[in-house]
């Protein structure tokens, strides 16, 4: 069977790979110029079900388990399975009994313990939550390695600009919020990322607040990505002085060796959501849609791209599929 997929984000990525498992021929088209241009580039990396329930539906948790080992099968030695780790300032320690109350798979930790856990955070907060069984990893590192891993097994890319003259058996529209689908809002994300020597952390970091909860999450060489808005918005442009200021001053409050950061990149983008945030798999003629990951494109896509991969191939798509819950 031949597959062309369309998108090259963490979707498009994930499927190939789960058809091409299954001896399928598999072209991977691109509008843009490179992945470099998809939502799933400037993701966390977080691979985090636990923590993500907090406000994500049941379906999030089961389903985004799995994907921890699957990105470790993927993408060998990218995986970090070092946890999350959640905190508050002391006026905010509310924010951490909610978030408790809405998650399970944590194990409450205290002063000494967030110490021994990270040492530089050792004496600025009383007590946070530990999401042991969490990993993270680089997103660009995993998309670039993925695209490797492809090409290297035979993969066809192609940064066309264009989807036309397919002698494909069927098209997979992996677009995200380019993708035509009526149903589909887009839910505008910001991010930073910083370079900070003063600053060593092994796992990412949830710094909650009322308004604005931020993640930190280390990358290699004390480079950090810095991120948290979800906003109802359609605008694709540039991060705003608010946003800016925000992830900025959760940064500092978190530690203070960010406060002399250098702001290596500034990054917004839309990301493809349902009315209930959870992906969908759907049919139209000759053409597949995988879309809708919301947030949680590198938690979700390995669940979604091996069903979709199944589908295809037991042609078994007339009708739309909407997630389990």
């Amino acid at each position: 069977m031949k597959v062309e997929i369309r998108g090259s984000g963490v979707a498009g990525l994930a499927l190939a790979l789960e058809l091409i498992g299954r001896g399928a021929e598999v072209s991977l088209l691109e509008r843009g110029r490179d992945m470099r241009r998809s939502a799933s580039w400037l993701a966390g990396g977080m691979l985090a079900p636990w923590c993500e329930r907090e406000n994500a539906e049941e379906a999030v948790l089961v389903l985004g388990r799995g994907s921890i080992d699957w990105w470790d099968r993927a993408v060998p030695g990218l995986v970090r399975r070092n946890g999350t780790l959640v905190v508050a300032s002391p006026r905010d320690t509310g924010e951490l009994d909610r978030f408790a109350a809405r998650t399970d798979g944590f194990s409450h930790v205290d002063r000494d313990a967030i110490g021994a856990l990270e040492p530089d955070l050792a004496g600025r907060f009383a007590r946070a939550l530990f999401f042991e069984r969490e990993a993270h990893l680089d997103p660009r590192k995993a998309l670039t390695g993925l695209l490797d891993k492809l090409v290297g097994q035979g993969v066809q890319y192609c940064c066309c600009g264009k989807h036309a003259g397919s002698d494909a058996d069927l098209a997979v529209d992996c677009t995200g919020i380019a993708a035509e689908d009526p149903d589909l809002r887009p839910v505008r994300g910001e991010m930073l990322l910083l370079h900070a020597p003063e600053v060593t952390l092994s796992r990412p970091v949830r710094f909650l607040h009322p308004r604005i909860p931020v993640y930190v999450v280390p990358r290699d060489n004390h480079h950090f990505m810095v991120g948290a808005t979800m906003i109802e918005s359609a605008d694709s442009g540039p991060i705003t002085v608010r946003s800016t200021m925000e992830l900025l001053n959760a940064a500092y409050s978190l530690h203070p060796g960010f406060a002399e950061a250098r702001i290596i990149e500034t990054g917004a983008g839309l990301r493809p959501a349902y009315p209930d945030n959870l992906p969908r798999i759907r049919r139209k003629g000759r053409t597949v849609s995988l879309n809708g990951f919301y947030r949680h494109g590198f938690l979700l896509a390995p669940h979604f791209a091996a069903e979709a991969a199944e589908l295809i191939f037991s042609q078994d798509l007339e009708t739309a599929h909407e997630p389990h819950h």
